[in-house]
């Protein structure tokens, strides 16, 4: 029996293996649609539910995420294996992250599933929490495999050194909301995003912005990368909150890797 099965059997599993469309899979994973939502006042995470119909999931739903990252179930789990290669830099202010463009032909292999990377974007502080504690930053990288399902894979991004990988990016950061912006002559090295040890917290949840589809199988490293305070300062001023809360648990199951 494969994993995502045994979690289904355990009841972990439900609306979060059903499959998108390509073209929600697409909105989804854009998550901005016509719909004003926000992370602070009326239309903040608290509201998210009733924004909109299509937002209903994210009060109603079960399997909800971020969620703090405690009490894991230990398990032998299959490592992921990551297909990356450098990518011309392509990035947009969406409003309500930075988002990085990734083209075709980076993928993962998660449980015998092929994924290709789509995006990646970034929140302050992280969402996820572990133990109660948050970090300054979380990246999110974000694919889908054939079939419309999600597999995101996140990171923490924790105050050190600066971070070489990330300086491009933080040089052409848009401070307001933007088109695609293609910067010249610059690629990010999408391995060197990866932390040397990729041991992983593993559990089915959500998009963590509207309309929080219960679609996506979440990976979390355990092992943060290190930014600069200067880093994290530029990014908090352009966004100074952009965290979903910590969602309730409920039934699901919370792997750790051995």
């Amino acid at each position: 029996m494969d994993r995502r099965r045994a979690l289904r059997v355990l009841g972990l599993g439900g609306a979060s293996a059903v499959a998108l469309g390509s073209s929600s899979l697409l909105r989804a994973v854009a998550s901005e649609g016509d719909r004003s939502w926000g992370y602070v006042g009326d239309d903040g995470p608290a509201a998210w539910g009733e924004l909109a119909p299509e937002f209903k999931v994210c009060s109603l739903g079960q399997e909800q995420s971020p969620i703090d990252l405690h009490d894991p179930i230990r398990a032998d789990l299959s490592a992921i294996t990551f297909n990356y290669q450098p990518v011309p830099l392509r990035l947009i202010n969406t409003g309500h992250t930075i988002q990085i463009n990734v083209d075709a032909g980076n993928t993962i292999v998660l449980d015998d599933q092929t994924y290709t990377l789509r995006q990646f974007h970034f929140h302050h502080p992280s969402e996820h929490t572990v133990d109660g504690a948050a970090f300054p930053m979380e990246l999110h990288l974000v694919h889908s495999n054939d079939n419309g399902e999600l597999a995101v894979v996140g990171i923490f991004l924790t105050e050190g050194s600066e971070n070489l990988t990330l300086a491009p990016v933080w040089r052409a950061m848009p401070t307001q909301k933007s088109e695609e912006i293609a910067v010249p002559n610059v690629q990010i090295d999408l391995d060197a995003l990866l932390p040397r040890h990729c041991a992983t917290f593993r559990y089915f949840g959500s998009l963590t912005t509207p309309p929080c589809s219960e679609t996506v199988a979440w990976s979390v490293l355990q092992t943060p990368l290190e930014i600069s305070t200067a880093q994290v300062d530029q990014f908090k001023a352009v966004f100074p909150l952009n965290a979903r809360p910590v969602q309730a648990q409920h039934r699901r199951i919370l792997l750790e890797s051995r």
